[in-house]
């Protein structure tokens, strides 16, 4: 088991190839990034994951996913909320 890190863009949707069963530690900053770390079996098969970066007082969808986290950019003047988003199926 290793502890991996992401960088996390500001995009309303996006997907992280992460080994299958990956436990999410923490998403904070680091550098000015908003980031998410991963406890992770780096020899288990990769899968997709699907992140929602939501900025603080824009709209969310009526279903957002399991909370991850929050981080602060520039002082604390831009907030994003991070949630895993729920996969039907499968």
């Amino acid at each position: 088991m290793r502890i991996w890190k992401w960088t996390l863009p500001i995009a309303d949707e996006q997907k992280l190839y992460i080994p299958k069963g990956a436990k999410i530690l923490s998403v904070q900053t680091q550098n000015n990034l908003g980031c998410l770390w991963a406890l992770c079996d780096e020899t288990a098969e990769k899968e997709y994951r699907t992140l929602c970066v939501y900025g603080m007082g824009y709209a969310v969808s009526d279903n957002p996913g399991n909370y991850l986290g929050t981080f602060q950019l520039y002082g604390g003047n831009l907030v994003f909320h991070v949630f895993e988003k729920l996969t039907t199926g499968s």
